[in-house]
């Protein structure tokens, strides 16, 4: 039998960890493959890790426990595990339960007739207004802006075959999406919509400031429109700029008696243009940071244990 390794990363989830062990240990039974289950700790400060060492899982074969030396985020996290997989085939799943029950085999059962990945979008997701509109505004403009071939409703989980997950570990690339990185390398793959569910308990640790992140780091890292609509802003400003300037001159010409009047509009246009300003130099800034953090060579994560929890192999 194949094995699928399975990667399971999570923050703070001690209200979710033992249903979400109870569930992958029983959902173990009777597949047409192995489970190789590895969890991440991504820098966890309550007791999940401990209620996960506790667990004893019975129907899993492999299962292994890494540990970040702190928080580096679910990105870095799915990288360690990807890592440490030994599986035909590779995926990740949430610690809050939230995919549908039935998702790995749907991404199993495509992924034997010969794809290199699969890609799982959301098709409905029980998680607020707010939630909902985020990512399919996040999906809209990557799709019309950097990865043409992203997901409409975001791609959310992703099984790969072992030459996708050697390109992947072969390719760490700090501060960019995981998913977006996987799609525009251009593996053969398929797609499939999924209803998903509202988290069973705990809170997100999905903060705005990650999701901000996620958007700022998908559009610097592949795509170059924001610097562009930098240079257009540029010239549109210069344009606007020549043509006041010459109706001044001009007017003045033609009404040489007329007193020159215009402090506001010249106030306005000056805090524009010192805003127009500030913002390019953000997003320029924002290219060359990602630039140097990606030169010095500081690693993506950094672990600080790794533990065999379950080993069947080696009985």
């Amino acid at each position: 039998m194949c094995i699928v390794s399975i990667i399971i990363t999570y923050l703070n989830e001690e209200e979710c960890i033992s249903d979400l062990c109870n569930f992958i240990d029983a959902y173990a039974i009777g597949k047409p493959y192995n489970l190789e289950v590895i969890f991440v700790d991504d820098g966890s400060t309550d007791n999940t890790t401990e209620k996960v060492t506790a667990y004893k899982f019975v129907n899993c074969k492999v299962v292994k426990l890494i540990k970040f030396s702190k928080n580096f985020g679910m990105h870095a996290a799915i990288r360690a595990g990807y890592q440490h997989a030994t599986g035909d085939y590779c995926t990740y799943i949430g610690a809050d339960l939230q995919e549908p029950a039935d998702m790995i085999d749907v991404m199993y059962e495509n992924i034997i007739k010969g794809y290199d990945a699969v890609y799982i979008e959301k098709n409905s997701i029980d998680a607020g207004v707010i939630n909902n509109m985020f990512s399919r505004t996040f999906a809209f403009f990557i799709r019309k802006y950097a990865v043409k071939n992203y997901g409409s409703g975001g791609t959310n989980n992703i099984m790969i075959n072992r030459k996708v997950l050697k390109y992947m570990n072969e390719n760490i690339e700090i501060n960019s999406g995981l998913a977006l990185q996987l799609i525009n390398a251009g593996f053969r793959s398929t797609s499939v919509k999924m209803d998903y569910k509202k988290r069973i308990a705990g809170t997100t640790k999905w903060s705005f400031s990650n999701k901000l992140k996620l958007f700022i780091d998908s559009f610097v890292s592949f795509s170059s429109m924001p610097i562009r609509a930098v240079s257009s802003i540029g010239i549109i400003m210069a344009l606007l700029g020549f043509i006041y300037g010459a109706y001044i001159i001009i007017n003045r010409l033609i009404n040489p008696d007329v007193p020159m009047t215009g402090f506001a509009t010249l106030a306005s246009l000056i805090l524009f243009s010192f805003g127009i300003t500030n913002i390019s130099l953000g997003i320029i800034a924002e290219y060359l940071w990602r630039t140097y953090d990606a030169a010095r060579g500081r690693p993506a994560f950094i672990l600080s244990d790794v533990q065999i929890l379950k080993d069947d192999n080696t009985k």
